[in-house]
């Protein structure tokens, strides 16, 4: 997953997977990206510093409960973690 911010246009991207997508406008400047099989491959937020508050917001990122000592140790995900 990658989550990238353009400063120029104010624009949050969320990367779940890179592949072709087809975007789905889901409210104003609020945007899904789906792939050829209509999984969710990523969301997109446009003036993201005005929605979150201000751009303190966009300078942490918590990531909970994802596992990645499985992921460094060579173990799988559980499906329940995995979604």
């Amino acid at each position: 997953m990658k989550i990238s911010y353009d400063a120029e246009v104010d624009a949050l991207s969320i990367t779940f997977r890179e592949t072709t997508v087809t975007a789905q406008h889901i409210a104003e400047g609020i945007s899904a990206d789906y792939d050829a099989e209509g999984k969710l491959a990523g969301i997109e937020i446009l003036d993201a510093v005005k929605r979150f508050g201000g751009q303190e917001t966009l300078r942490q990122v918590v990531i909970e409960g994802v596992g990645f000592s499985m992921i460094a140790e060579g173990r799988e995900i559980p499906e329940k973690a995995s979604r």
